[in-house]
């Protein structure tokens, strides 16, 4: 008896998991690799950088997921290499054979050439920053209650975001409701409301990709919060304690101890494993141009998707890196696998562009979902609804509802905790306060 055709999927994403999901009725024995063990919710990661949620709530178990998938397995590793010429992918520790290969690894952050900043400015795209990021603002709240002098104080109450997507957006809006409401009355020295949240885009206005209206309503309600925009503004160098922007000529020097980024993404490594393998072109991101069905030009055998992908519209621009495209894809893909089983193809991915929202913070959001454009209170309660209805499992569905509930009524937010280890303490630059 013939050996099933195996598809190998890298990454438990968006992309990945429909992939998975979709082939569960195909004559095929997938395996999904992945160096975590569960799937991230990844929109929501901004709320547990900012106390709203807890880890666990925006986290599944990947062996959970596809438990009842007979025709999948999980392997828990780090995809290091692609042998195309034998159809290999190359962990840190064994080899896996592929009939078919999907890869939907993802970006990570993107300093633009300025990587020293890291240490400085962490981005937001793992649970590991999310909780690396809740402690540094938190922390930053502590060190000025415990702070006696004006300027010190000031500086520990500063936090810059860098960049006004979707993302910057979204942590600005949150953190002025940590500021402003969750912690009132949390501290004897210091009002925590009189933070100073700067949000610094270097375009002409807040999420370039959304509507210009749009735009202006979402810079209002950020305003209105107590958030600084500072848009025709550019960052020029960050060290600790310091950040420099210049705009229309000038430069400032901010004093800070808090800079969140949230401006740039870069590929995963396994893009130019790929490339090196296949030759296939990258784009200046490290991202792979891939084929209209999705595929690595002269390896119809092997395909990218998600953000690692760069997969142009019909107007020539590649597709957002947003869940939406990797989810369409994922399935579209696994349908081309399922069809070129039995003989058949596919006409080329056509992405349906399902809309963008972005939540500003409570009763705001912004919504374009075509030609309908929204702002406030029923953008803010589609958000609500979309991101509530897209999380994988039931179980975190409504644990996430009732802490939104539990948020919403109360004000609250219970999961402000500084989960730092030991090590990262003693190893931190941060200057010691005067006792109080």
């Amino acid at each position: 008896m013939a050996s099933p055709h195996r598809v190998i999927v890298v990454g438990g994403g968006f992309g990945g998991l429909n992939v998975v999901h979709k082939l569960r009725r195909a004559p095929v024995q997938v395996t999904l690799i992945d160096r975590r063990n569960f799937h991230l919710f990844q929109p929501l990661l901004y709320q547990v950088a900012t106390g709203g949620l807890s880890p666990a709530n925006i986290a599944s178990p990947l062996r959970a997921v596809f438990r009842r998938q007979a025709n999948a397995e999980v392997v828990l590793g780090e995809v290091t290499h692609i042998d195309a010429a034998e159809k290999k992918v190359i962990l840190r520790d064994a080899q896996i054979t592929y009939d078919t290969l999907v890869i939907a690894t993802g970006v990570s952050h993107q300093y633009f050439g300025h990587d020293e900043w890291e240490p400085f400015a962490p981005g937001l795209k793992t649970i590991e920053d999310a909780t690396a990021i809740r402690a540094r603002v938190l922390t930053a709240f502590e060190e000025a209650e415990r702070e006696r002098d004006l300027a010190r104080t000031r500086a520990w109450l500063t936090f810059v975001i860098v960049g006004g997507g979707p993302t910057g957006v979204e942590l600005a809006g949150m953190l002025c409701e940590l500021a402003n409401e969750t912690l009132r009355g949390n501290f004897r020295h210091i009002n925590p409301a009189d933070a100073e949240i700067l949000l610094i885009e270097a375009a002409d206005r807040l999420l370039p990709g959304y509507p210009v209206k749009l735009s202006a309503k979402a810079a209002h309600s950020l305003e209105q919060l107590g958030t600084l925009v500072r848009v025709n503004t550019r960052v020029t160098d960050i060290q600790d304690g310091l950040v420099t922007v210049e705009s229309g000529g000038q430069t400032e020097v901010i004093a800070t101890h808090t800079v969140l980024w949230a401006a740039g993404v870069q590929a995963s490594p396994l893009g130019k494993a790929l490339a090196d393998s296949t030759g296939v072109a990258l784009d200046r991101a490290g991202r792979v141009m891939v084929e209209p069905d999705c595929s690595v030009a002269r390896h119809p055998e092997i395909f990218v998707i998600g953000d690692l992908a760069n997969l142009r519209c019909s107007d020539g621009k590649p597709l957002p890196g947003v869940a939406q495209p990797a989810i369409q894809e994922g399935r579209y893909v696994a349908k081309l696998i399922a069809a070129r089983l039995k003989g058949k193809s596919l006409p080329p991915f056509e992405y349906r562009d399902l809309g963008s929202l972005a939540t500003i913070g409570r009763h705001a959001a912004v919504a374009d979902l075509g030609r309908l454009k929204l702002s406030g209170w029923l953008a803010w309660w589609i958000w609500l609804l979309v991101h509530l209805l897209n999380i994988v499992q039931y179980q975190n569905r409504v644990l996430v509802l009732i802490q939104w509930a539990w948020n919403y009524f109360t004000r609250n937010r219970s999961a402000r905790l500084i989960t730092e280890s030991a090590a990262d303490r003693n190893a931190s630059t941060l200057p010691a306060a005067d006792p109080p």
